[in-house]
Order: C-alpha cells, then sequence, then structure tokens
C-alpha cells in the first residue's frame, strides 16, 4: 500500500510538471549539463600539481584525461552539429593545466552551441559516426557517456590523493539555492 502511494505521489508530482517544447532535448542538454559541471569543478579542485599524476604507467595522467574529454567533445558533438566528428587532437597537442582549461572550455562551449541548435525533431536527423550511423541526439548522448566515462577516472584519481569529487561534496538545501 505504501509502494502504490508513493507511485501515486510520484505520478502526481510528474504530471503537475509542465512540459517543456522539447522534451528529449531537454532531458538530455541538462543531463549533459551535470557531466560538464562535474568535469569543470574537478579543473578547480585538482591542484596542478597533480596535473601529471598517473596511477599506473598504461593508464592517462590527470592532465591527459582532460585533453581527452575536450577531443571528445568535438568527436560526439561535431557529428551533431556537423554531420561529421572533428578533430582538435588537443590531447596529443596540449600538455599544461594552462593549455589544456581554455581548450576544454572552448570544447564544452562548441558542444554548447550544438545542443542549442537542436529541436526534438531535427535531432532524430541520422548522421554518420565511427563506421556507423546514429541520430544527432545518440551522437550527444554518447557523449555525455564518454565524459562521465571519464569523469569517473578522475573521481578515482581524486579519491587516492584525498580529494572528494564534485559529485561528492555535500549540495545545499533546495531553499538555500533559491536565495
Amino acid at each position: 500500500m505504501k509502494l502504490l502511494t508513493a507511485a501515486l505521489l510520484f505520478t502526481a508530482v510528474v504530471c503537475a510538471q509542465p512540459i517543456p517544447a522539447n522534451p528529449l532535448m531537454t532531458v538530455s542538454k541538462n543531463i549533459y549539463a551535470i557531466a560538464k559541471s562535474d568535469v569543470l569543478r574537478s579543473v578547480d579542485k585538482i591542484p596542478d600539481d597533480m596535473w601529471s599524476f598517473q596511477p599506473t604507467p598504461d593508464v592517462r595522467t590527470v592532465a591527459q584525461l582532460f585533453a581527452h574529454i575536450a577531443d571528445g567533445q568535438y568527436e560526439f558533438c561535431g557529428a551533431a552539429a556537423e554531420g561529421k566528428s572533428v578533430s582538435k587532437d588537443i590531447e596529443k597537442t596540449f600538455k599544461t593545466k594552462a593549455e589544456i582549461v581554455p581548450a576544454l572550455k572552448e570544447a564544452f562551449a562548441y558542444c554548447d552551441a550544438a545542443y542549442a541548435k537542436l529541436t526534438d525533431a531535427n535531432a532524430a536527423e541520422v548522421v554518420p559516426f565511427g563506421g556507423m550511423r546514429i541520430t544527432k541526439l545518440g551522437a550527444l548522448d554518447f557523449n555525455t557517456a564518454h565524459t562521465m566515462e571519464h569523469y569517473g577516472n578522475l573521481v578515482t584519481y581524486m579519491r587516492i590523493k584525498g580529494i572528494v569529487p564534485p559529485s561528492s561534496e555535500p549540495r545545499p538545501p533546495a531553499a538555500a539555492k533559491k536565495q
């Protein structure tokens, strides 16, 4: 009975929410925003001297992870924005925090622009990607999954060094956010 009551209350709350004009794109963009925020907040939490940290020789350094995430923004969002992956070779070219951070922010801005151009209707258009064909929305969602995969690497690196990752920090109560 408690489960049924909870389900009914949840349904009532969900139904009371206004449906955005482009619900598929809105949800996708909101989830992408979480990934983007977690990565950019990690930039601020990881000290400069840790950017060369590499837990084992067969994994990327912190700097390489951030650069790889930046490259991914172009690869995946390029498919949605331009109908093809875009290569910037940030991981191969940039080595320092001073070089990588602006490139990472530009890469996220590139994806922000891709999201801004899409509606639920044109997000269903199919484009080539990595030897297959996927929807533009699929490319964006693949990007979010890829970003979170490597944010997970960053979380492990931060935990090894005693740093609490952004996604594990306490969040202020909802009422405090509105003030």
